[in-house]
């Protein structure tokens, strides 16, 4: 079989290189003795064939390796069945980079990223690497060297009209205690003041530096870098909502309802809670870690990537770490409550969302929740180019006022690193 689109006669563009995959070629013995020792003969004589040219095979072996990823519980898949998996998709894309087909391949090797396991993880980086260099210099032969920089469509406008957003706050907000500001907090201070006490702040003055803050409000920016690239995204109000439910579209199409969205009532599309940054290393260069992240001597957990339009709501919870959200683009209105409220805040019980709350603070029932009342809570619009300070436990609720792209850095201090 093959298949050669229109981009691959574009200005001369030689397609017959093929994708290096020596982490591949040399575990993939030991793989698929794993593989065959776990039952999965069919897809070892698919993926053996694979590794000969035959797309059919690899086709064959992914939709084996997803079928085993969904046989129960994410918790309960196999690690060798997500490895299977990645071996699968860089067997796929092989054949989509030699045909031209570059859209298909970064689509399979970002399949591979969010879905596999971390053996085949260097050679599936370095894939995405080479074949997205690929079609940026195929879309600059298309365009005339640059018809991204003639047009600067803004994700997010300067002013927003502050009655309409702020009428879908929850009761009582901004009416009482605000959260402290501070520009430029030296570490020092930051360590004294508010982590060990265990207070939130916000901290101004401090994001400057980073290229996020000059390129992520331009949408001609966005798609250039991670326009073709796959990425999952939440639809629905939020994920206690019983229509909430996950998609995985290209971050085009995730730009393009952000876009046509804007105040309308339909249902919010978000990206929310993804290390976006460990799949798409052009964002990461964007973003610098904050030297707060630090405090405590412990270790960066996570740095994932919150992504969506006005409207969008992370409802009241707490998390286990030190958390600094870092607003990159927008607005945001953020209301906290202390850990020490948390039998107040009514929790749910089992387990799953044992760090939500069962209040839902954009339609609050007295009646059934009748503690919440007096309360007492700070909150704050949370500026572009500020940061949040959230200690760990302490309850937050989210929503965006604009547009929003936001960084969220969480830490634990080096006695709880090996915490959950």
């Amino acid at each position: 079989m093959s298949v050669t689109t229109p981009a691959a006669t574009i200005a001369g563009a030689d397609f017959s290189d093929h994708l290096d995959t020596p982490k591949l070629d040399f575990e993939s013995p030991r793989l698929l003795q794993t593989i065959s020792e776990q039952g999965g003969y069919a897809y070892v004589r698919m993926a053996s064939q694979a590794s000969t040219g035959d797309f059919r095979a690899a086709e064959a072996a992914r939709e084996m390796a997803w079928e085993q990823l969904h046989s129960g519980p994410w918790h309960s898949v196999l690690p060798v069945w997500r490895d299977a998996y990645s071996m699968a998709c860089l067997h796929v894309a092989k054949f989509h980079y030699g045909n031209g087909e570059l859209k298909e391949a970064l689509r399979v090797l970002d399949m591979g990223l969010i879905m596999g396991g971390m053996l085949l993880r260097e050679d599936l980086d370095s894939a995405v690497e080479k074949v997205s260099a690929k079609a940026r210099n195929l879309r600059v032969s298309e365009e005339g060297c640059g018809n991204f920089g003639k047009c600067n469509r803004r994700l997010v406008q300067e002013d927003f009209n502050k009655a309409e957003v702020f009428r879908f706050l929850p009761v009582k907000s901004l009416a009482g205690k605000n959260v402290a500001k501070r520009s430029a907090l030296s570490l020092e201070g930051f360590m004294r003041e508010y982590y060990l006490s265990g207070a939130p702040v916000i901290i101004g003055d401090c994001m400057t530096h980073w290229p996020a803050k000059a390129k992520w409000n331009n949408m001609e920016y966005l798609t250039r870098v991670a326009g073709d690239r796959t990425v999952p995204v939440e639809v629905g109000k939020n994920y206690l909502s019983p229509e909430w439910k996950q998609e995985l579209i290209t971050f085009s199409e995730f730009l393009q309802r952000i876009e046509s969205r804007g105040c309308s009532s339909a249902v919010p599309t978000y990206l929310a809670q993804h290390p976006l940054f460990d799949q798409i290393s052009e964002l990461r260069k964007d973003v610098c870690i904050p030297d707060y992240c630090f405090s405590g001597g412990g270790e960066l957990r996570s740095l994932n990537a919150w992504f969506g339009p006005a409207g969008t709501v992370t409802p009241l919870h707490h998390d286990p770490h030190h958390n600094i959200l870092a607003q990159v683009v927008g607005k945001k209105y953020v209301r906290l409550y202390p850990a020490s409220l948390s039998e107040e805040l009514y929790p749910y019980t089992e387990s799953m969302h044992s760090n939500s709350s069962q209040v839902d603070l954009d339609d609050i029932d007295e009646r059934k929740f009748p503690k919440l009342h007096d309360l007492e809570f700070v909150d704050c619009i949370l500026e572009e180019g500020e940061m949040l300070y959230i200690p760990p436990k302490w309850w937050h609720y989210v929503r965006s006022l604009t547009t929003s792209l936001s960084v969220s850095f969480w830490w634990s201090e080096q006695e709880s690193s090996t915490a959950s």
